[in-house]
């Protein structure tokens, strides 16, 4: 039997060893992103939280600054995050005066929200720290 090798999104490759089948490289780079995507929302409010704390934000400013932290993101999938994180009290909102245009929602951090921000820092550390050891232990 020969080994398949495949393209992964974006551009890595993997080798399925035993088998006698065609690889197709757009259903596994389709899978790959939906993957990807599942695990940014996952994230994404953790993210948002993390974010906000470092520096009160508006809704597009906050995608902006997700887009350069590489994460793939819209504002149809940041803004539902905000107004779910509002409407749950961990984050609140003001009017601030825009240079261009009319004033600007911003968001901040509640203490409601930097406890849920703390909780999730430290369920995303336990899952983080089982991912890495899952891995090591395929290496071994």
């Amino acid at each position: 039997m020969s080994a398949i090798s495949c393209t992964v999104w974006p551009h890595s490759r993997i080798s399925l060893p035993g088998s006698r089948y065609s690889c197709f490289t757009t259903s596994v780079s389709r899978i790959q992103a939906r993957q990807d995507a599942q695990l940014t929302r996952a994230v994404l409010p953790l993210v948002v939280l993390q974010l906000i704390q470092q520096e009160e934000s508006y809704g597009y400013e906050l995608v902006e600054r997700l887009t350069a932290l590489d994460l793939e993101v819209s504002t149809g999938l940041v803004y539902p995050v905000l107004n779910r994180l509002e409407r749950d009290s961990l984050v609140t909102t003001f009017s601030r005066s825009s240079p261009s245009g009319p004033p600007r929602k911003y968001f901040a951090l509640t203490d409601a929200g930097a406890i849920a921000l703390a909780v999730a820092r430290h369920q995303w550390e336990q899952t983080a720290t089982a991912v890495s050891e899952a891995i090591e232990l395929e290496k071994e």
